[in-house]
């Protein structure tokens, strides 16, 4: 292989295909631009030898990422059925490639408000939850939040807007009101936005063993379950009945109040973490995106939810 150029700054041709790959030299490939994440380039490559994504890595998400993880939990939820599979790491080049669901469609938030799809939405992450797979990263919601807060501060920049100290604190109180112990925490994705859900389509449903996959597994680690599904619903942003449905469906019906309340006290913990994370690429990204506004939509959200659950559940904090 030759030597490893910066593949964000060039365009990704089939040459540059063919050199992460060399056992599908000669073969006809299509690269199509996939768009998707904010920081990484996404891209599809169909041929006869298969259909792949390749991610290539944005600059400095080494600050946040640990891609040795990343592709750990690959590998592992790929053989449960709820990741693609992991066709190559190459983390010399800042690249995963993986399988591409063909025939598939990417949920979008809207299609979580579809009673017909909440199961099967719920199945992967329940069974992500109970697959008891050790995955190596621990995700503590409250150190990884004070762990963003480090990386901004060492920034050296200052947003006096946002009473960052304060909200840490109150965070603080909630975790320990949670009182999750670590050893309890589970195999989690931790980034479950919709677009992270890949619904095999009618027509396709024989070439996969499931209906529904989920993809990119950054964050992926040992976590409290209620933190997982509180950031998917920081996400999708579905209404409150919609929301005890999809926990209903993921419960089963046991224990339905003892979920919601937990996943309502973690809730917070996703929105001051993508706050955080987005004031950092303010002041380290080269792209183009509104990052300020992006974190404080975060930051408002968390400030909202931490008022709901005082009002809610009397929760002193």
């Amino acid at each position: 292989m030759s030597e490893t150029k910066n593949l964000l700054e060039i365009e990704f041709t089939n040459d540059i295909f063919f050199e992460l790959m060399p056992e599908w030299q000669g073969a006809e490939v299509d690269i199509k631009i996939l768009s998707g994440g904010i920081t990484n380039k996404l891209y599809r490559v169909q041929s006869e030898r298969g259909d792949v994504a390749v991610r290539i890595y944005g600059d400095k998400t080494g600050l946040f990422i640990d891609r040795d993880y990343e592709a750990d939990a690959i590998e592992k939820m790929a053989v449960v059925g709820i990741s693609p599979k992991l066709i190559k790491y190459l983390p010399e080049w800042s690249v995963t490639i993986v399988e591409y669901i063909t025939g598939s469609y990417t949920l979008k938030n809207p299609d979580f408000l579809k009673e017909e799809l909440q199961e099967k939405i719920v199945d992967p992450i329940r069974r992500i939850h109970n697959s008891g797979k050790l995955l190596p990263k621990l995700f503590n919601p409250l150190i990884e939040v004070k762990k963003m807060a480090g990386i901004l501060e060492k920034l050296n920049v200052s947003y006096p807007e946002f009473d960052i100290e304060g909200t840490i604190k109150t965070l603080a109180k909630i975790s320990k009101i949670a009182n999750i112990p670590e050893n309890e925490y589970t195999a989690s994705h931790n980034d479950l936005l919709a677009e992270n859900f890949i619904m095999v389509t009618e027509g396709s449903e024989g070439k996969y063993s499931e209906p529904m996959y989920i993809i990119d597994w950054e964050y992926a680690g040992m976590a409290p379950r209620y933190y997982d599904i509180g950031d998917m619903f920081q996400e999708i942003l579905v209404p409150r009945e919609v929301e005890k449905s999809i926990v209903e469906h993921y419960c089963e019906g046991r224990d339905f109040d003892k979920n919601v309340y937990l996943i309502d006290l973690f809730k917070p913990f996703p929105d001051i973490y993508w706050f955080l994370w987005s004031m950092i690429q303010k002041n380290i990204s080269k792209i183009e995106f509104d990052f300020y506004n992006y974190g404080k939509v975060k930051y408002e959200n968390a400030r909202g939810n931490i008022e709901f659950v005082k009002e809610e559940y009397g929760v002193k904090i």
